[in-house]
């Protein structure tokens, strides 16, 4: 089969979720005889036509200029392009900014898309954006034949409300066992004597409450928070939460540091409040941390027991407060490994995606 992956920054990884799954089941298509293409901007770091077996090609995209809205036109010149391969099959990672293109696609690949979560449920889109969002997610609906959600609840949502046919697979993560705690002196860190955070600096990502919630608290455990913090959501953060407690680490690509400094952690937030599940969700399982997620169903429906949740930030102080130790939660982080092992390995997603596109 020949793939073409669109829909997201780029491979290798150096934004988010979706650029990771697609390094992770570009390569393995590969290694199944797959010819798999990923769409890259032009503004990524990695300029060759080949990564790891996996061609890349790279097009205009005019976000360093025009904010988000770049994305639209990135989008745009993938889609026109894809037009000049014979493609098998086009796998498209979300909808936002490209399904208002779909009449472009080529007409002989099968087209599938990861819608990734109701978009237009976050909190951060104002009314406008909201309804533009439910108009994308119809288009990609009738524009796509198969979707595949990489949640139950997402699949649920697809199902009822389009009365369409979706298959669920989840994301992946390799359980990490090599932990080095020498890796913790760049930031002058002791085991288990901080708390971490790792997302995207946007509002639903509950951020803000997790800073208020660790602030209100009497630990003098700090937070550390990992992301791209150079935006005006993180300018807002930065300039408002100036305190011991709270360190800004900025955004940090290289896997093996995270998990380290994710296994060493002495609890790791999870705040991500929309979408599907997301990658890092289940790389902080696989890591080892003990996990305090936000409340809601796509988190709920990966942790299970096996974590603690928070709504506000009152929550956040109160179970910072307890004066728990991480030890005291071993056993809800075996369980989570154990889960990692059996749903959530690399080599299954990536067996589940090529079994469902052969049968398609």
């Amino acid at each position: 089969m020949k793939i073409a992956i669109i829909g997201t920054r780029g491979i290798p990884n150096n934004y988010g979720g979706f650029e990771q799954f697609a390094e992770i089941l570009s390569q393995g298509l590969v290694k199944k005889g797959c010819e798999v293409f990923v769409y890259n901007s032009h503004n990524h770091q990695y300029k060759e036509n080949k990564w790891k077996d996996v061609n890349i090609i790279h097009k205009y995209d005019p976000e360093y200029l025009i904010g988000l809205s770049g994305q639209f036109i990135y989008d745009f010149n993938c889609i026109i392009n894809s037009r000049k391969h014979n493609f098998d099959i086009i796998l498209q990672l979300g909808y936002t900014t490209n399904s208002i293109w779909s009449i472009f696609l080529p007409k002989k690949p099968l087209l599938f898309c990861n819608p990734d979560g109701i978009e237009w449920k976050r909190s951060k889109y104002p009314k406008l954006v909201k309804s533009f969002l439910k108009y994308a997610e119809k288009l990609a609906v009738k524009s796509n034949n198969y979707l595949i959600a990489d949640s139950v609840a997402i699949q649920k949502y697809f199902e009822e409300k389009y009365n369409k046919k979706v298959y669920f697979v989840p994301y992946s993560a390799e359980i990490f066992e090599k932990a080095n705690k020498k890796t913790l002196e760049k930031f002058n860190l002791q085991t288990y004597g901080y708390n971490l955070l790792i997302a995207r600096f946007q509002s639903d990502n509950n951020i803000e409450p997790i800073i208020k919630g660790v602030l209100a608290s009497k630990t003098k455990t700090p937070l550390l928070l990992i992301g791209n913090h150079n935006n005006k959501f993180g300018d807002y953060l930065k300039n408002t939460y100036k305190s011991d407690k709270i360190k800004f680490l900025g955004a940090i690509y290289d896997l093996e540091l995270l998990n380290n400094l994710r296994y060493y952690s002495k609890f790791y937030f999870h705040g991500h409040s929309a979408g599907g599940t997301n990658p890092s969700l289940l790389e902080a399982m696989a890591s080892s941390a003990f996990i305090i997620a936000n409340n809601n169903p796509y988190n709920k429906a990966i942790l299970n027991n096996n974590g603690l949740y928070f709504s506000n930030k009152d929550d956040i102080a109160n179970l910072l407060d307890k004066n728990n130790k991480k030890e005291d939660f071993s056993l809800q982080i075996k369980n989570n490994l154990n889960e990692i092992k059996i749903k959530y390995s690399p080599q299954k997603i990536i067996d589940s995606y090529y079994e469902i596109m052969i049968n398609c």
